[in-house]
């Protein structure tokens, strides 16, 4: 990671904001008003008293433009995303259907999906965004099966009062994933037999073991760097063989864990949050 200037950000834009304005005027000339009168619903504009021609026309333009604008000024922000996320972690424009951008973190895979705006999409495209998320997962995973993959929902602008912008429920789906992929990896050398793989937003625990044979993991899983998060899922998979801290169970985190200590050390450290419970 770099740090990037601010000169650079103001440098990109000034080059490039020539463009959002050609694109707009673009989308006017093409233009007609005999396809948008099709579009509209006569009796709304006589409900909202519209009577002259000119008042039509303009009403028709300031929508129309809005929504134009919108995505092509959607363009330009994802532009610029991608610009910075290039010069500050050699990031690049994603190939994968649905996302936009890819970039390495901590050993972590990002592909994020930039939207416009805090509050884009309704329910039909945030599930299509989601199936989409997981194409770009299951083709990434065959290239890259070593590193952890999260999917992103970038929006790049607005403000939101709460603090809490429900990581629980954006990461969920990743950290249920990866806890699924990973066991059924490693169950291939364990053969335990198991119920369910939950995930939790514990506020203490990163996983734990049930005698019922329920695996539950932490939604920050999804976050860590992928050796730890194996570290994380055999820990609790082996306890489905020894429900408890003996030598045996450790003897059996090692047999695909071998570092396992150094990284329970790892954390411990205090970088990360619940490390105290393993």
């Amino acid at each position: 990671m770099r740090p990037i200037e601010i000169s650079e950000v103001r440098e990109y834009v000034e080059k490039n904001i020539g463009s959002f304005h050609k694109k707009r005027l673009a989308s006017l000339e093409q233009l007609e008003l005999s396809i948008i009168l099709k579009r509209k619903n006569p009796y709304l504009f006589k409900a909202k008293n519209i009577l002259t021609a000119q008042d039509l026309v303009k009403g028709l333009l300031d929508a129309y433009l809005s929504s134009q604008e919108e995505t092509i000024f959607g363009d330009f922000l994802e532009g610029l995303a991608v610009f910075i996320c290039q010069r500050v972690y050699n990031g690049r424009k994603s190939s994968a259907e649905g996302a936009d951008l890819e970039f390495e973190k901590d050993n972590i895979i990002y592909v994020v999906s930039i939207k416009s705006g805090p509050n884009w999409g309704n329910s039909r495209q945030i599930a299509r965004m989601r199936d989409d998320f997981k194409k770009a997962k299951r083709i990434l995973r065959s290239n890259i099966s070593q590193k952890n993959i999260v999917a992103i929902n970038g929006c790049c602008y607005g403000r939101e009062k709460k603090s809490d912008k429900g990581d629980y429920l954006k990461y969920k789906e990743n950290a249920l994933a990866l806890a699924e992929n990973r066991i059924r990896y490693f169950n291939k050398i364990y053969q335990f037999w198991l119920n369910a793989i939950n995930i939790k937003n514990q506020k203490t625990r990163w996983g734990s073991c049930s005698r019922k044979g329920n695996l539950n993991f932490n939604y920050k899983i999804a976050l860590l760097p992928l050796q730890l998060a194996d570290y994380i899922i055999v820990h609790e998979l082996c306890h489905l063989g020894e429900f408890n801290h003996s030598r045996k169970f450790w003897d059996l985190v090692g047999k695909t864990i071998p570092d396992y200590g150094l990284l329970r050390n790892e954390l411990r450290k205090g970088k990360y949050d619940q490390a105290r419970q393993l």
